[in-house]
């Protein structure tokens, strides 16, 4: 009853907000993801949630397995980091550009670590019809990096769906 209660509320989410997730553009050494959706929220609101986002971000898709080793530094040079027991800090990301719109990220993430030349992804909130339209972007380019196109996408879109979620319920979904 509580896994069709869950699946209702995302089908129910799903029809309330049109979301757009693709790959824009791909060649062999480059890949650019797109996700937007109009959330009726604040600008606040969307910046506590992206900066929360141990609350978000699927645990596994982290060297640890945890959200909870996960940590955002929400400033120019701040750091998306995950710190294992051993004390070992893992470096995600770090903050290039933060302005009340928008926040850009150096971010080879995974598998893009080591590999691309340039990794930015940038989170977005501008004024639209149903109050905020929230965006992700990430612009990927490294030799041979087009072929990672479709499993990143499918990386970012979950996590779009759990960012989107906590922005709206204030919680990310359940399994």
């Amino acid at each position: 009853m509580i896994r069709m209660t869950a699946l209702m509320a995302s089908v129910a989410m799903a029809l309330a907000t049109p979301a757009s997730a693709e790959v824009i553009s791909r060649s062999a050494d480059s890949f650019t993801l797109r996700f937007a959706v109009g959330v009726e929220t604040t600008p606040e609101e969307v910046v506590i949630a992206v900066s929360n986002l141990p609350a978000w971000w699927d645990p596994a898709h982290t060297y640890s397995g945890q959200g909870t080793n996960l940590s955002l530094t929400f400033k120019d040079g701040g750091c998306w980091c995950e710190q294992l027991a051993d004390g070992t800090v893992f470096q995600h990301a770090v903050v290039t550009d933060i302005a009340a719109e928008r926040v850009v990220m150096n971010a080879p993430l995974g598998p893009l670590h080591g590999k691309a030349t340039k990794a930015e992804l940038t989170f977005g909130s501008e004024p639209g019809n149903s109050g905020r339209q929230v965006s992700i972007d990430f612009v990927v380019e490294g030799p041979g990096l087009g072929a990672m196109a479709d499993d990143v996408n499918a990386v970012m879109d979950q996590a779009f769906a759990r960012l989107i979620h906590q922005i709206e319920y204030g919680a990310p979904p359940q399994p």
